[in-house]
Protein backbone atom coordinates (compact mmCIF):
# COMPACT_ATOMS: atom_id res chain seq x y z
CA UNK A 1 0.00 0.00 0.00
CA UNK A 2 2.51 2.23 1.05
CA UNK A 3 4.63 1.84 -2.75
CA UNK A 4 1.51 2.98 -4.48
CA UNK A 5 1.38 5.90 -2.63
CA UNK A 6 4.54 6.43 -2.89
CA UNK A 7 4.09 5.99 -6.90
CA UNK A 8 1.47 8.03 -6.75
CA UNK A 9 3.50 10.85 -4.91
CA UNK A 10 6.34 10.59 -7.76
CA UNK A 11 4.17 10.71 -10.66
CA UNK A 12 2.79 13.98 -9.21
CA UNK A 13 6.06 15.77 -8.02
CA UNK A 14 6.64 14.53 -12.30
CA UNK A 15 3.47 16.01 -13.42
CA UNK A 16 4.36 18.92 -11.26
CA UNK A 17 7.51 19.91 -12.98
CA UNK A 18 6.18 19.17 -16.23
CA UNK A 19 3.89 21.87 -15.85
CA UNK A 20 6.78 24.44 -14.48
CA UNK A 21 8.73 23.66 -17.92
CA UNK A 22 5.84 24.18 -20.11
CA UNK A 23 5.28 27.29 -18.29
CA UNK A 24 8.60 28.00 -19.06
CA UNK A 25 9.02 27.35 -22.39
CA UNK A 26 5.21 29.53 -23.20
CA UNK A 27 7.28 32.38 -21.55
CA UNK A 28 10.25 31.63 -23.27
CA UNK A 29 7.89 31.66 -26.69
CA UNK A 30 6.36 34.86 -25.80
CA UNK A 31 9.30 36.81 -24.82
CA UNK A 32 10.60 35.97 -28.23
CA UNK A 33 7.76 36.90 -30.31
CA UNK A 34 6.63 39.98 -28.57
CA UNK A 35 10.46 41.38 -28.75
CA UNK A 36 10.83 40.84 -31.81
CA UNK A 37 7.08 42.75 -32.54
CA UNK A 38 8.14 45.41 -30.51
CA UNK A 39 12.08 45.88 -32.29
CA UNK A 40 10.16 45.85 -35.36
CA UNK A 41 7.64 48.54 -33.91
CA UNK A 42 10.53 50.36 -32.88
CA UNK A 43 12.68 50.46 -36.15
CA UNK A 44 9.35 51.30 -38.26
CA UNK A 45 7.85 54.26 -36.23
CA UNK A 46 11.05 55.76 -34.58
CA UNK A 47 14.58 54.00 -35.67
CA UNK A 48 16.76 57.24 -34.32
CA UNK A 49 15.15 56.73 -30.75
CA UNK A 50 15.69 53.23 -29.76
CA UNK A 51 13.65 52.05 -26.50
CA UNK A 52 12.78 48.06 -27.89
CA UNK A 53 15.82 47.07 -25.16
CA UNK A 54 14.45 48.36 -22.05
CA UNK A 55 11.39 45.92 -22.20
CA UNK A 56 13.74 43.14 -23.32
CA UNK A 57 15.80 44.00 -20.38
CA UNK A 58 13.44 43.88 -17.96
CA UNK A 59 11.19 40.73 -19.17
CA UNK A 60 14.67 39.20 -20.02
CA UNK A 61 15.58 39.41 -16.47
CA UNK A 62 12.26 37.78 -15.41
CA UNK A 63 12.72 34.80 -17.61
CA UNK A 64 15.66 34.23 -16.68
CA UNK A 65 14.85 33.74 -12.67
CA UNK A 66 11.98 31.98 -14.34
CA UNK A 67 14.30 29.29 -15.75
CA UNK A 68 16.48 29.35 -13.10
CA UNK A 69 13.89 28.21 -10.79
CA UNK A 70 12.39 25.77 -13.07
CA UNK A 71 15.72 24.30 -13.96
CA UNK A 72 16.96 23.85 -10.23
CA UNK A 73 19.41 26.73 -10.79
CA UNK A 74 18.43 28.47 -7.58
CA UNK A 75 18.59 26.08 -4.82
CA UNK A 76 17.33 28.35 -2.61
CA UNK A 77 14.08 29.70 -3.92
CA UNK A 78 11.34 27.43 -4.50
CA UNK A 79 9.71 24.15 -3.15
CA UNK A 80 12.66 21.72 -3.41
CA UNK A 81 14.20 23.90 -0.67
CA UNK A 82 12.03 24.02 1.95
CA UNK A 83 11.25 20.60 1.54
CA UNK A 84 14.91 20.18 1.72
CA UNK A 85 14.79 22.41 4.68
CA UNK A 86 12.11 20.76 6.52
CA UNK A 87 14.14 17.31 6.24
CA UNK A 88 17.14 19.27 7.55
CA UNK A 89 15.26 20.46 10.89
CA UNK A 90 13.37 17.20 11.23
CA UNK A 91 16.50 15.31 11.15
CA UNK A 92 18.23 17.28 13.62
CA UNK A 93 15.25 17.52 16.00
CA UNK A 94 15.33 13.51 15.89
CA UNK A 95 19.03 13.70 16.66
CA UNK A 96 18.39 15.64 19.91
CA UNK A 97 15.73 13.34 20.77
CA UNK A 98 18.11 10.50 20.70
CA UNK A 99 20.09 12.04 22.67
CA UNK A 100 18.13 13.38 25.30
CA UNK A 101 17.04 9.72 25.48
CA UNK A 102 20.76 8.59 26.11
CA UNK A 103 20.67 10.78 29.01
Amino acid sequence: MEDKYQDEERYFKAKKKVEQIKGFYGNLMSYVVVNLGLLVLNLVTSPNHLWFYWPMLGWGIGVIIHGMKVFNYMPFIGKDWEEQKIKEFMEKERENQKRENWK
